[in-house]
């Protein structure tokens, strides 16, 4: 038997944080989903999850739904800090403001959720904090510079917190998906056109544009998001997890590239895409 655990998700109203959230309450947890657009998380609620309007940037609402939790709970046990999106532009193109908010939600809005959380998960003297990175916290891909930034940042920034929160028994887990069935493509491929369609970067970033387009349309070139489900699952209900899951298509073999054959041979293999 499962020990019954109280969860707290952000970015749960669509893909991989929708679908581990219903995973993780079909396996009896209790978990409270958060989001901005709570009116894509009706499904969750009539499977007997909590709702919360959070947006990661919104420090007030950060505060009210972490302390709606504990009112009601008493305790959190796990936050999965999955909330983010991808900004995709050549660094010229992109404006400041936009790269600030692209680092507010993917690195300082995650610590800020951590943060609210950790006071009562070091009172328990027990925790795991999951944050979503990306194979890209790892690697690199041409006009995703800001996106990329925010990853390898995240990456850093949790090691560091591994070892702050050893003392205290609370886990930190990043997680690395590859490629996944979810809304990703999409919503990388107008704004990319729009932050670069023209101009001199504009050949790179119909080709960019176009190939992650054609790529997610390939039969099994994405994962399931029920690959995440799972290792959410396991990372959950397991006392002592690994540091880091790298989960999903290409992942594991654009990591190792990356890691073994150096800048310019990954440097080849990635642009042998842009074409």
């Amino acid at each position: 038997m499962k020990t019954k655990k109280v969860i707290l998700i952000t970015g749960a109203s669509s893909g991989m944080g929708k679908d581990a959230t219903l995973h993780l309450i079909n396996e009896g947890h209790i978990v409270y989903g958060a989001a901005r657009r709570i009116d894509l998380m009706k499904e969750l609620e009539d499977a007997g999850g909590h709702v919360l309007k959070l947006d990661v940037s919104n420090e007030n609402q950060i505060i009210e739904g972490v302390n709606k939790v504990i009112e009601e709970q008493g305790r959190i046990d796990v936050l999965w800090n999955n909330a983010g999106y991808g900004l995709y532009g050549a660094v010229e193109d992109i404006p400041v403001d936009q790269a600030r908010r692209q680092f507010e939600v993917n690195l300082f809005g995650l610590a800020r959720m951590t943060q609210e959380v950790l006071p009562h998960m070091r009172r328990q003297q027990s925790g795991t904090i999951i944050n979503t990175s990306s194979m890209g916290g790892k690697m690199y891909t041409p006009l995703g510079a800001w996106y990329h930034g925010t990853k390898h940042a995240l990456e850093g920034w949790s090691d560091c917190l591994r070892l702050e929160l050893k003392p205290f028994n609370i886990n930190v887990v990043i997680l690395e998906p590859g490629v996944i069935a979810t809304e990703f493509g999409e919503v990388l491929y107008e704004p990319l056109l729009k932050n670069s369609g023209e101009g001199a970067y504009a050949k790179m970033a119909k080709q960019v544009a176009q190939g992650t387009m054609d790529f997610y349309k390939k039969p099994n070139a994405a994962s399931p998001s029920s690959v995440i489900s799972k290792t959410i699952s396991k990372i959950v209900n397991s006392r002592n997890p690994k540091t880091r899951y790298v989960k999903g298509k290409m992942a594991g073999p654009l990591m190792w590239i990356r890691k073994y054959m150096g800048d310019r041979i990954f440097d080849k293999v990635v642009m042998s895409q842009v074409k």
